[in-house]
This record gives C-alpha cells, sequence and structure tokens, in this order.
C-alpha cells in the first residue's frame, strides 16, 4: 500500500495519498508517518497542522525513518513550525540522517563540520561526508568536496581530484563548480592551462548567475588573454 501512496503523491492525487497515508500512519508505518507530517507541513489536500506534523515526525524518528530525521532537523535547524530552534539538536539528527545514508543530510552535516556550526570544526569529516553525499549524487557535495582538494584542507590537496570534482559538478549546470573549474584552467592546476577553456567554463557559470564568474572573465580580458 505504501507504494500505492507515493505513486498517488507523485501524480499529485493528494487526496489519495492522504487517505492511505493516515491507514498505515495509524497502523505505525514510519514511512507512511513521515510522508503524513510532510503533507501537514505543507498543507497538500489537508490545512497546514504543524503541531500534528511534528508528532508525527517524532513517531517516525522513534522508529529511525531516515528522512522523518532529516525533515525534524531541518525544524530544529531553522526554528520552524512552532518548534524551538535547537541547533545542537538539529547537528545530532542530520547526523543520524546522514548515517542513514539520506544525501541532502549528509551534504548540511558536510557543511556543519566544515563551517564549525553546533559543532567542532573538522574537515576531515567534512571531506568525509560530502564525499558519501556525492556517492549519491548530489551536486553541490561534489563542488564543495572540490574545494577542499583544491586547499588541502582535510584531505591531502590534489588539483586532479579537485578538477574530477567541479566537473562532474559543472556538467549538472552547478554555477559555483563551472566557475571553480574555469580558475583551473586559468591557473593550470589540476589542468593544463587553457585560457579558452576557462573563458568557456566561466561564461557558463555567469550565464547560471555566478558574478564572480563575470568578473574573472573581466580580468582575463585585461590581461590580454582573450579577445572579445
Amino acid at each position: 500500500m505504501i507504494k500505492e501512496a507515493h505513486n498517488a503523491y507523485n501524480n499529485k492525487d493528494y487526496k489519495k495519498a492522504l487517505k492511505i497515508y493516515t491507514k498505515l500512519a495509524n497502523d505505525g508505518d514510519a514511512d507512511a508517518q513521515t510522508s503524513l507530517a510532510y503533507m501537514y507541513q505543507l498543507g497538500l489536500s489537508v490545512e497546514v497542522d504543524h503541531l500534528k506534523a511534528y508528532t508525527l515526525y517524532e513517531k517516525a524518528v522513534a522508529q529511525k525513518q531516515p528522512y522523518a530525521l532529516y525533515n525534524m532537523a531541518l525544524l530544529y535547524h531553522g526554528g520552524l513550525g512552532g518548534v524551538k530552534q535547537d541547533p545542537i539538536k538539529a547537528h545530532e539528527l542530520f547526523l543520524e540522517s546522514a548515517i542513514a545514508g539520506v544525501p541532502e543530510a549528509q551534504y548540511q552535516v558536510a557543511l556543519q563540520f566544515e563551517r564549525g556550526i553546533s559543532c567542532l570544526q573538522n574537515y576531515s569529516e567534512a571531506a568525509f561526508w560530502y564525499e558519501e553525499a556525492a556517492k549519491r549524487g548530489h551536486m553541490e557535495a561534489f563542488n564543495n568536496l572540490g574545494v577542499l582538494y583544491k586547499e588541502g584542507m582535510g584531505v591531502e590537496q590534489n588539483h586532479q581530484r579537485a578538477f574530477v570534482c567541479f566537473s562532474r559538478a559543472c556538467e549538472k549546470d552547478l554555477a559555483v563548480a563551472c566557475y571553480n573549474l574555469g580558475q583551473l584552467y586559468d591557473q593550470g592546476l589540476g589542468v593544463q592551462r587553457d585560457s579558452e577553456k576557462a573563458l568557456e567554463h566561466c561564461r557558463k557559470a555567469a550565464y547560471l548567475g555566478h558574478e564572480k564568474a563575470k568578473q574573472l572573465i573581466k580580468k582575463l580580458q585585461e590581461d590580454g588573454k582573450i579577445v572579445f
């Protein structure tokens, strides 16, 4: 039945999804409790009810449902849905969700370890979790892991690996990764220096909305490396 509910939800038949999720949630199904909580949180085919959402997430969290852990972490992280902001609790929940294999949670935990948010700063831990998220296709994690390899923070400096990370994310149109890739070509780090390729990737980054890419293009022009 849970698959039927998920299919209904994905097809935007929220009324049907709500009915099935409710039945399964009442029977103690943690996946259904998580999905039903999300529907109450967003008000999908039901009135927004943050208390109901929290209560359902709480039940699913007790069963260690990975996405319930992540969504509850978001509530504590932002002080959302009537929940009192608690960064430490949020970090603990993000970490549990990350261990359970949720890519976005792995990315959030990596960010926290990199920046020392709600935990001791630890670049090695950040690199580990960025890599875990990247393995699961998280493009921002690929980019941030590339930065750590470029700078040698938490990992041995390796410009070739940085190049691979930036390239993978740029292929998926992540603006900052295209900009970082352009910098590698401009500086000849991990790849042969190539002003034309630097320009190509910075133009793509600029087109995708990255302001610093525009500055690098201007620098290339002023240095006489490119002519418009």
